[in-house]
């Protein structure tokens, strides 16, 4: 009988991508993969700890997998067991921690582990880090879009933000493995790569004499990529030697570039990088670069100290910017970092209240966007199928649906939109 492992993801796609490497290890080794729900040999629970409520759900993964086979190997890694080794530790019927390093060695710690029965913790300081751990991904199953993580680390140390001691410092993968990953998922039916990393257009800044623009330029060059995405970027980070690769029509247009608050004084209270006047000038020069590009943007709101007048001024920029879309999350307090420190927090009913004007706003921005496409013909990749309908994504991350018969197949199909919405489209295979 095969030897079966499950696992469990919590938080970002650099979770993901990394849940993925680590079970491409142990399909080497000869395991079967079966749901987290089926009992296993081996239980993987990748964690995140993002915010309290990551820690919380981490906890809860752990308790269900030990529960559900208590004979079973159960693996704790990410960023809650970086952050908290012991704590992970103490849970009971926890065999083997993990921190934000050493997966690639998993399935040689379960095989210790399988010999000794004794606890093993390996989780070591990841601020003094400085090499990338490469866990590569042949094959997202199922998927047209492949996940490629790039990079690791981030070194800007937001007030809000727990992630650059979870992460440690940046770090890049070797520009030749980057390509060597990329060709390989084209090669098995990826149609489209998403580009990911903890602080992605970081990429390059710990080497001498390669950047992120070096690094576009040479993977819009792969034969058979259809298009490449990138997951998220700082407005200083889309250089105009970045964007000059950008303009090419393999790259996506849409860009998720993080604004966090439309107040100066909020962005400086969150340690950010520019002042507003600074990011629209950055998006003004974008969007000469990219006309219509789709800019999405991140927005927290409920920051400690803000008052009714800073919350007003972030309405007013993004109205003003334009966003195609909004993400926009109330402040949650992150024990460990210097804003869960200050004063002056906000009522959860008036963060409450606060997302809920902020989604109103998203709303009316995502028809504006959607709205100047009516009529035109998008490259779709279809990315399910269900009830007579294939659904998919256009390079400008608009989301359109269309009527497919019974026996459609396709991976991609030029799409006519006939009617502009949000958060979806319609329309007509041409």
């Amino acid at each position: 009988m095969s030897k079966r492992v499950a696992f469990h993801t919590l938080g970002c796609k650099v979770n993901y991508f990394e849940s993925e490497g680590v079970w491409e290890k142990f399909s080497a080794a000869g395991y079967e993969r079966v749901n987290f729900t089926d009992f296993a040999d081996v239980y993987v629970i990748n964690t995140c700890s993002v915010t309290n409520s990551g820690d919380r759900k981490s906890r809860q993964f752990i308790r269900r997998a030990v529960r559900q086979n208590p004979d079973a190997v159960v693996c704790v890694m990410g960023c809650f067991s970086q952050m908290q080794p012991e704590a992970t530790t103490s849970i009971e019927g926890v065999d083997i921690v993990l921190g934000t390093s050493g997966r690639d060695g998993l399935v040689a710690l379960v095989e210790e582990f399988q010999k000794s029965r004794q606890p093993i913790n390996i989780v070591s300081d990841i601020t003094k880090e400085r090499a990338f751990e490469s866990l590569a991904v042949s094959k997202f199953e199922n998927r047209k879009r492949g996940i490629l993580k790039i990079q690791d680390g981030c070194n800007n140390f937001c007030t809000f933000c727990i992630i650059p001691w979870a992460r440690g410092r940046v770090r890049s993968e070797a520009p030749e493995r980057v390509l060597e990953q990329a060709r390989e998922l084209v090669a098995n039916g990826h149609v489209e790569i998403v580009l990911t990393g903890i602080h992605t257009g970081a990429y390059g800044e710990d080497f001498d004499d390669y950047t992120f623009a070096d690094l576009l330029m040479e993977l819009v060059e792969i034969d058979g990529l259809m298009r490449l995405r990138i997951s998220s970027i700082e407005v200083a980070e889309l250089t105009n030697e970045v964007l000059a690769v950008l303009a090419s029509d393999k790259v996506a247009k849409h860009l998720h570039i993080p604004l966090q608050s439309g107040s100066d004084a909020i962005l400086k209270a969150m340690n950010r990088k520019y002042n507003i006047v600074e990011f629209e000038d950055n998006i003004e020069r974008i969007r000469k670069a990219l006309p219509k590009v789709s800019i999405t943007t991140d927005i927290i709101v409920g920051f400690p100290g803000e008052t009714a007048e800073m919350f007003a001024q972030s309405l007013a920029a993004v109205k003003r910017i334009g966003f195609s879309e909004l993400h926009v999350f109330p402040y949650s307090v992150r024990n460990g970092t210097l804003a869960a420190k200050m004063l002056h927090q906000i009522p959860e009913n008036v963060k409450g209240m606060r997302v809920s004007e902020m989604l109103a706003v998203n709303e009316q921005l995502g028809e504006i966007y959607a709205a100047q496409f009516d009529g035109d013909v998008f490259d779709v990749i279809v990315e399910k199928v269900k009830d007579g309908y294939g659904f998919g994504h256009a390079s400008n991350y608009l989301q359109i649906k269309f009527p497919v018969g019974a026996d459609f197949a396709e991976s991609i199909v030029r799409v006519k939109m006939t009617k502009a919405g949000y958060p979806l489209c319609e329309g007509v295979i041409i």
